[in-house]
Order: C-alpha cells, then sequence, then structure tokens
C-alpha cells in the first residue's frame, strides 16, 4: 500500500494575475499533464489551474465502493493531498469561494468525496464520471454548508466502473449539504470524456 507524495503542476493564469483556481484531478492511469490539458478547451476566463498527481498514477488502489480498508492508506493521503492543494491556492491568494474543482473517473469520485467532507462554498465542481466513496453509503463523514454552490455529475448509463445507484444517492447526499447539483445521464456512453460534457460544465460552471 502506497501514500503520495505532494506533486503538483500548475497552468492558466499565474496566481498572482489570476481572479479564481481550478484544481483538476486526474483519473486512475491518468497524469496531471493528461488531465490539465483539457483546460484548453474549457471556458477558463482568467483562471489559474492547479493540478495534482498520484503516486503510480492511482489514487487509491481498488475500486470507489470496495470496502474502506482496501483502499487505506492511499486514499486518505489522496484527500490530504487535495486539503494541503487547496491549502496553497488559499496561499496564492484565492478565497475558497473561487476555486473550482473538476475530476475524471477515480478524480471525480475524489473530487466530490473532498468537497463533500469539507463543505462551503467554492466556485464550482465538476465530477466527470463518479460518485462518493465507500462500500457502504454513510453520510455522517459528509458536513458543512455548499451554499448553493453549483456541482455537475455526468454518467454513461450503463458505466463499468460507477453504478448509477451509487451517483444517485451521492446526488441526494450533496443537495443535503445545499449543493445546487445538475445530474446529466448519457444512455451507452462509453468511459471516457464527451464534447457534450465540456459543453455543459463550460456553460454550468465556467461561463456563468
Amino acid at each position: 500500500m502506497y501514500t503520495h507524495q505532494k506533486q503538483y503542476i500548475t497552468a492558466g493564469t499565474p496566481a498572482n494575475k489570476a481572479g479564481a483556481a481550478l484544481i483538476m484531478i486526474h483519473g486512475r492511469g491518468g497524469t496531471a499533464q493528461n488531465i490539465a490539458s483539457l483546460a484548453d478547451e474549457l471556458g477558463l476566463k482568467n483562471m489559474a489551474v492547479y493540478a495534482p498527481q498520484a503516486t503510480n498514477n492511482s489514487w487509491y488502489p481498488y475500486s470507489f465502493i470496495a470496502p474502506d480498508a482496501q483502499n487505506q492508506p492511499a486514499l486518505n493521503s489522496a484527500l490530504t493531498i487535495i486539503g494541503d492543494l487547496v491549502a496553497q491556492v488559499v496561499t496564492d491568494g484565492m478565497p475558497e469561494e473561487k476555486i473550482y474543482f473538476l475530476g475524471f473517473s477515480q478524480g471525480a469520485c475524489l473530487t466530490l468525496e473532498y468537497v463533500a467532507r469539507n463543505a462551503k462554498q467554492y466556485g464550482g465542481a465538476v465530477a466527470f464520471t463518479g460518485g462518493l466513496i465507500g462500500e457502504h453509503f454513510d453520510t455522517t463523514k459528509y458536513q458543512g454548508d455548499f451554499k448553493g454552490t453549483t456541482i455537475l455529475i455526468t454518467i454513461g448509463d450503463p458505466d463499468p466502473h460507477v453504478p448509477i445507484s451509487r451517483v444517485e444517492e451521492s446526488v441526494a447526499a450533496l443537495q443535503q449539504l445545499n449543493a445546487a447539483v445538475s445530474l446529466k445521464v448519457f444512455k451507452g456512453r462509453p468511459h471516457t470524456i464527451t464534447q457534450q460534457e465540456i459543453d455543459l460544465a463550460n456553460e454550468l460552471i465556467f461561463n456563468k
């Protein structure tokens, strides 16, 4: 089992000149560079981009709905990495209400898990194919108040890694924390990010 080394790349507008920040979290087998390249397709206006890199290119070793012990200590370490990066963004001069999150697949699950455990007013969040993490759905881990933060979740139906039922449970839990959640289900969509999803993220989150 492993823990993560603190490493990330930056892109977009330099932090000292940016009006907002976006934390982009890659999926299993992906890289920080790979997810950061997606920023070019997003309607980011004057936004600094931060993309953390997972050790072994994976944030946790097993499915996001595997028994919790199987994904430790990697999962807790991954959540710590995201928390430390948020703190770095704040240190760089960005208030939390100007911080956005985006993740794909394993990165989408980690995105949702982090913001749900630390609910407050953020700029917005995008989870391309993801749900909250854990073998058993436990809402006692989640606390705070999103104060109307917009969260977009997209999912293929069916998806080989992420059950629709868990996504729907996740939507309800996020709504309980006062998030404005938009769920879009794409019938027969493969496990990828489509242009339609990017357009939706721009419309709901980045071009507001």
